[in-house]
């Protein structure tokens, strides 16, 4: 099979990691393949032992292809948000000819432009994205491409981030023998995915509860506006449970699993379940109320914490109100108790694609549909972060050839108009898979 039109998130967590490879058929997202493998040498999100994550990444990328009977060879990775920064940002050039019209080249020379920043050497540039694009003073224009001027202007936002997440995680991928198609900030891709069109624009929050973090991004106007990261996550309630229940790691979290309750209001105090408690050779009767107690305690404190700081910024005050997902968000009652805490309307997003039909899958998949609804303008300003103009080039000559065969089909038909218009030449169906499987190159 060939997988020109394939695309694979790799989600790296804390506690798994995850594979998804999708096919792009007419613009429509189909699962093929699923990888799912117990994470190693991650913790909070972040790489901190690259030959321990190249290696678990390994194991799932292998599932991943047994079951999609592809080859693996290009990954689109989600990079957390950790100490991650939004900042607005500009560029201008001036258009040499100022009969010629503006091409892809400018469009990517424009983007490198609004680039230059004055960065800690510890931070680097993670994306950047145009809000509009200006055309001597005429703004709101989206592609400014085949229009004339002589001043291009962009005005975006860009995200900046710890180099060593970026280093770290192009490492694990590299030393995993993979190539990396492209880079997405984790809850952008996901807020993108998880929201209707509605709540992006009046504002909505996004929680992800995942195993090491918790994550809460807000975005307002289709855009990624604030992020907090709260270090404690899922990994925490099964250190908890374990803890008190003086049982091992692997127990906790079945317990986890199998028989926990967000909301204590919800358990029952009469059913009961059998703990292995360690130095008790007869396990010990735990209702379910205790565990749920003991859940409910640990997320109260993620929740007042993500609260006091979403206070700040009056995210609350957003009619989108607050999603939630992540693995830790699949807890039955963890919607009432997300609604007492945060006195809002929430909501949990499980995929709905079969065999996916659990918020941890939310990342991988959301990465997969992300960078495959992009288009060849995002496309060419992400390339401005490669500093390669090879994508700004085959751009131009596909379109030059379009602009030709178009010329010369209006040639030919003028002599012949009696005899009726002659057929459009056929645009390549998979011009822009073409361009985005060429844009995987730049991260080689």
């Amino acid at each position: 099979m060939d997988n020109s039109g394939m695309y694979v998130g790799l989600d790296i967590g804390t506690t798994s990691i995850k594979v998804i490879v999708a096919e792009n058929v007419k613009g429509q997202m189909n699962v093929i393949g699923v990888g799912n493998e117990r994470s190693n040498g991650v913790s909070r999100g972040v790489i901190v032992d690259i030959d321990k994550a190249a290696e678990a990444i390994q194991r799932a990328v292998r599932q991943a292809e047994e079951k999609a009977s592809i080859e693996i060879h290009d990954v689109i990775v989600g990079i957390p948000a950790n100490l991650l920064k939004i900042e607005p940002c500009s560029g201008m050039i001036a258009i040499d000819d100022q009969s010629r019209e503006i091409t892809g080249r400018d469009v990517r020379s424009v983007s490198a432009a609004a680039l230059i920043q004055s960065l800690p050497p510890e931070r680097e540039v993670v994306d950047i994205l145009a809000d509009e694009f200006v055309v001597d003073g005429f703004d709101g224009i989206k592609d400014p491409r085949g229009m004339v001027g002589v001043r291009l202007e962009l005005h975006g936002t860009i995200f900046t981030g710890p180099k060593t997440i970026m280093h770290n995680t192009r490492k694990a991928v590299e030393q995993a023998g993979l190539n990396l198609r492209g880079t997405v900030i984790n809850p952008m891709a996901q807020g993108m995915m998880v929201m209707n069109d509605g709540e992006q624009d009046f504002g909505t929050i996004l929680i992800d509860l995942g195993g090491g973090q918790a994550t809460a991004a807000v975005i307002h106007d289709h855009q990624l506006k604030y992020i907090d990261v709260d270090q404690e996550g899922g990994q925490f309630i099964t250190k908890d449970i374990s803890v008190v229940l003086n049982t091992s790691l692997d127990s906790a979290e079945k317990l986890k699993r199998d028989y926990g309750y967000a909301d204590s209001t919800q358990a029952s105090d009469e059913d009961e379940f059998p703990v292995d408690v360690v130095g008790q050779s007869q396990p010990t009767p735990i209702s379910e109320k205790y565990l749920a107690e003991i859940i409910e305690a640990r997320l109260d404190q993620i929740f007042k914490r993500l609260r006091g700081n979403l206070d700040k910024v009056q995210a609350l005050e957003l009619p989108g109100g607050i999603v939630l997902t992540g693995g830790v968000a699949a807890l039955p009652g963890i919607t009432d108790l997300a609604t007492d805490e945060f006195n809002t309307n929430v909501r949990v997003y499980v995929p709905d694609q079969m065999g996916l039909r659990h918020p941890s899958f939310t990342l991988a998949l959301a990465l997969v549909k992300y960078f495959g609804g992009l288009s060849e303008i995002d496309l060419l300003i992400k390339s401005a972060l490669t500093g390669s103009t090879q994508l700004a080039d085959e751009t131009d000559e596909i379109r030059q050839r379009e602009q030709d065969a178009e010329n010369q089909q209006q040639q030919s038909a003028a002599p012949q108009s009696t005899q009726g218009k002659q057929a459009k030449p056929k645009k390549k169906k998979n011009r822009s898979e073409g361009i985005r499987k060429f844009f995987s190159d730049f991260f080689d």
